[in-house]
């Protein structure tokens, strides 16, 4: 799954980033109505209560970091830490047996950013809203991007954990700083002129291969130019002049000289290998791209990469959203006490041991400027970094999200190999996910 690649990649970045796009129905009153009564049940103070966390494989000393000092200020909740398949997609699977089995067995959980939507149409999630509401939590001091793929239906499902998102990576000896493209139209023209410059082969590069990546570029485009794809209310609304002004600026760009000819079989690896080996002046890719371009074991281009976000289109920069949020098990016990965890991993303080210990961008931008998480992480003083995860947008948000992606991958591939124009490929995508979401 291109997501998780990104994410455990990134967690090379400055010591960065495991973490990325996010993926109508909503839960009745009487599916709630229990758990209301468990959100009211109050601990005594000497009763001792233990929570279970459960995310994937950590490589660092965040999560122990994290669980230590939550502990030291909540003597009353011991935090066990529960660790899920590496592979997100087996992780994904192992929550879905447990969860469909009304199992208590863990109490946190941290979700991928396109699952929060499933879990909540399926019922296997708290709505958080009224913790939110009753501790105060300032909602805006959040990355709007991360904390809209916990919303679904209106309610908050999942609170942002850290944060990855598409940027524009260029060559610092080849690309002046004040040349530095800030529209589709200005990428391409550069990218024309610097293409066999300085050893390069290629103007720029992507991913355009028939996989996940393949719908975060393309949401890239469609955001950049005003569309959408499925609104806040879980309407598909891709069938605008926008969506279609986007895409074909996308099919544009992989039709244009700039781009390997055989761009449309490039997933990540073929993308950043092309890019450290000096072959090209840009790359769209993940922040993970960064670290590797100055890893003197492989990169040619070591000390000359810089950092921006993606060009705009007639709306503005976008960039597709990934990371990971955290959520409660609907089934849990401890309802309250797991609240008690979430509000603080995802709160200030987590999140800066996170950001410390585990290199991962924190979706509270303040941290950006706290000078133990710089010097810990170099990279997130640079403007670029800090304006790209600004610009991040979520994939559908939506229960069934495997399916729509199926249907964006096949059609937005037939529109750049020009089996289908992009008003047909667009018209296509309308009918097919309206059919697979009335379902």
């Amino acid at each position: 799954m291109t997501m998780k690649k990104t994410l455990k990649t990134s967690a090379v970045l400055l010591a960065l980033t495991m973490g990325l796009a996010a993926c109508s129905g909503g839960q009745s009153e009487s599916q709630t109505g229990k758990d209301s009564k468990n959100e009211e049940g109050k601990t005594s103070q000497s009763e001792k209560v233990k929570i279970v966390y459960a995310r994937g494989q950590d490589s660092t000393k965040a999560t122990e970091k994290i669980i230590e000092a939550f502990e030291k200020t909540h003597p009353n909740i011991d935090v066990e830490f529960r660790e899920m398949p590496a592979d997100t997609g087996k992780q994904h699977d192992a929550y879905v047996t447990m969860l469909n089995a009304q199992s208590s067995e863990i109490d946190v959980m941290d979700l991928d950013v396109i699952w929060p939507a499933e879990f909540a149409q399926a019922g296997y999630t708290l709505p958080l809203d009224r913790f939110i509401e009753k501790d105060g939590i300032d909602l805006g001091k959040y990355n709007q991007g991360a904390l809209a793929a916990g919303n679904f239906n209106g309610k908050q499902w999942a609170m942002p954990k850290f944060i990855d998102a598409g940027m524009l990576f260029y060559r610092t000896d080849l690309v002046p700083k004040d040349k530095v493209p800030k529209t589709w139209d200005e990428l391409l023209k550069e990218a024309k002129e610097l293409k066999g410059k300085g050893g390069t082969k290629f103007g720029y590069l992507m991913q355009a291969k028939q996989y996940e990546g393949l719908v975060c570029n393309a949401v890239e485009f469609i955001a950049s130019y005003g569309g959408q794809i499925v609104d806040k209310n879980g309407n598909v609304v891709i069938n605008s002049p926008e969506t279609i002004k986007g895409l074909k600026k996308m099919v544009e760009i992989v039709k244009s000289d700039v781009v390997p000819s055989n761009i449309t079989t490039f997933t990540e690896p073929e993308s950043h290998t092309a890019f450290i080996e000096g072959q090209s002046p840009f790359i769209r890719n993940w922040p993970y791209q960064y670290a590797l371009a100055n890893d003197k074991e492989q990169s040619k281009i070591v000390g000359k990469v810089g950092v921006a976000p993606l060009p705009a289109g007639d709306k503005g920069s976008a960039a597709a959203l990934g990371g990971w949020m955290t959520a409660i098990n609907k089934y849990s016990k401890h309802p309250k006490e797991a609240w008690e965890f979430v509000k603080f991993m995802t709160g200030p303080e987590g999140q800066k041991i996170s950001a410390i210990y585990g290199g991962l961008a924190p979706t509270l931008p303040e941290l950006f400027k706290d000078p133990d998480v710089l010097k810990a992480n170099p990279f997130f003083a640079e403007e670029g970094f800090v304006n790209a995860l600004n610009a991040a947008v979520p994939r559908p948000v939506v229960p069934n999200y495997p399916e729509i992606s199926e249907i964006i991958q096949i059609n937005v591939s037939k529109a750049l190999a020009g089996e289908l124009t992009v008003e047909q490929a667009v018209a296509n995508m309308e009918k097919e996910m309206k059919a697979a979401l009335n379902k």
